[in-house]
């Protein structure tokens, strides 16, 4: 659970840091709100995974950090408008599929 608490909030904060940067082309406009909510959002998703390397076995834990990947994927496409591809989208079902085997191993 925490596991995918963290990929959660990694995601999260890739997608923020992605609309607070979106047609930027100053420095100082790269501080927002967007910005700092998505960099908030990573912090808490590094104390998760933090506290998740004290708890599980890393092979297990540092395989999820391909969840983070499928999340902001999937999320960029449902809320940015970015492109689904069949090969992307075979690319996610086959790394959700290795989370599970490795999952149950």
């Amino acid at each position: 659970m925490m596991l995918l608490a963290a990929s959660l909030a990694a995601a999260g904060g890739q997608l923020l840091l992605k609309v607070g940067a979106q047609h930027k082309t100053h420095l100082a406009e790269f501080i927002n709100p967007a910005i700092a909510t998505g960099l908030l959002l990573y912090l808490c998703g590094t104390v998760l995974w933090i506290y998740v390397l004290s708890k599980e076995k890393l092979v297990v834990a540092y395989a999820f950090t391909a969840l983070t990947f499928v999340l902001v994927y999937l999320g960029a496409v449902l809320t940015l408008g970015e492109s689904l591809t069949l090969k992307a989208g075979g690319g996610v079902l086959l790394v959700l599929a290795g989370l599970y085997l490795l999952a149950a191993a």
